[in-house]
């Protein structure tokens, strides 16, 4: 490890305000249908919620990492979490549906600023042999807001209403903001190069051709989590499952892959390889996405989403390690800003290609282009040259 053992302490941190953004995402994704109930809005209008996340991350993804790589992580993230602590506090007044969107807006914006920051964390206090395990660890705290999102935000509205629902996650973001606000710091070793923080980086980035594979790769296939996760709810509303059902196979199917983003990523290490552990988590992605998205059965719903969160998530901190080890530390805040904008635009473009092909409530069509997709990203993951290099720090 590098520099000294407070960098746990960061990375906890970190995991914790970007878990809480996550949270706060995901908040809406498995209650779709009650949204839909209490404001009158169309399924799509209800997905907007969810959907103006990755549209955000479109606009604000490149300059948000350029903006850490020049004025350092601790900064930028410290003032995003302020930001998207007043923002989750907005949709408390949710007698409105724009009050509540105008929350997922600032929420939204709130997002690159955050998420951006680990690539750049990571190759300040960790050496490259433990950047995987670092990401990964640095990811787990992501998958935890959205695993708690999923499981907990059902139980919560119909125990006690969307208003008092609000109010428990404004409280949790805020404790998570001030948390990180307190303990957050930085050695400033990935700071200072003459490139670093400038437009100059987007055409350097641009071309490297292994670099730009791996953008692809993010497009295909954080577009294919992402935007089945955005419509879990009615695609397995159609299996005949009701909300706390949707709820838990989507909190397990997530929460699984906790496991999955310490131990995939830490063999990773061992191994000294990335390209054969990202192609692994693509085929099993092929294999599992259809039996989860279409079976009926709540036991074999369950084994199936726990298999697929513990075997397809870690490919999210595969792709932020391969991106940064490409670009170097001292462009990794601009890199993960590309990798991140390139996963959010394919969950635009396919979570709405997904809502146009479908015939009514049948989802089949839709998932036929999740298979497609994913088919994609892994023949793409195919061609991308292995990152890891014994003499490259």
């Amino acid at each position: 490890m590098k520099k000294s053992k407070y960098g746990w302490l960061v990375l906890l941190a970190f995991a914790l305000v970007a878990g809480a953004n996550q949270m706060l995402w995901l908040n809406f994704a498995p209650i779709l249908t009650v949204v839909q109930e209490k404001y009158g809005v169309s399924e799509i209008m209800a997905n907007s919620l969810l959907l103006v996340f990755p549209i955000a991350y479109v606009i604000l993804g490149v300059p948000a990492g350029l903006l850490i790589d020049k004025k350092g992580y601790r900064l930028v993230i410290s003032l995003a979490a302020i930001f998207m602590s007043i923002s989750a506090g907005l949709r408390i007044f949710d007698s409105s549906f724009w009050m509540v969107f105008a929350g997922q807006v600032g929420i939204a914006v709130s997002q690159p600023f955050i998420v951006n920051g680990i690539s750049k964390l990571v190759a300040d206090w960790y050496e490259k042999q433990h950047r995987a395990l670092a990401n990964g660890l640095g990811t787990v705290g992501l998958i935890i807001g959205m695993a708690f999102s999923m499981a907990i935000t059902p139980a919560l509205i119909q125990g006690t209403e969307i208003h008092n629902a609000m109010i428990i996650f404004a409280i949790i973001t805020a404790a998570t903001s001030l948390f990180f606000i307190l303990v957050a710091r930085e050695t400033g070793a990935s700071m200072g190069m003459a490139t670093a923080g400038s437009w100059s980086e987007i055409g350097t980035l641009l071309k490297q051709r292994n670099l730009v594979l791996i953008f692809i790769v993010s497009f295909l296939a954080l577009g294919f989590f992402n935007s089945f996760t955005n419509w879990i709810d009615l695609i397995l509303a159609q299996q005949g499952f009701n909300t706390d059902q949707v709820g838990l196979i989507g909190g397990l199917m997530i929460l699984s892959g906790i496991f999955g983003s310490a131990i995939i990523p830490s063999l990773s290490d061992v191994a000294q390889r990335r390209k054969p552990f990202l192609i692994g988590c693509g085929i099993m992605a092929t294999i599992l996405v259809y039996p989860l998205a279409r079976g009926n059965n709540e036991t074999i719903a369950i084994i199936l989403a726990c298999l697929f969160g513990a075997l397809v998530l870690p490919a999210f901190a595969l792709l932020l390690t391969m991106s940064e080890e490409d670009a170097g530390p001292e462009k990794a805040g601009a890199a993960t800003g590309f990798l991140m904008l390139a996963g959010n635009a394919g969950t635009v473009i396919i979570t709405v290609l997904m809502d146009k092909v479908r015939v009514e409530k049948d989802w089949l069509n839709s998932i036929y282009v999740l298979l497609v997709v994913i088919v994609l990203a892994t023949i793409f993951a195919f061609t991308v040259r292995e990152t890891f290099r014994k003499n490259h720090s």
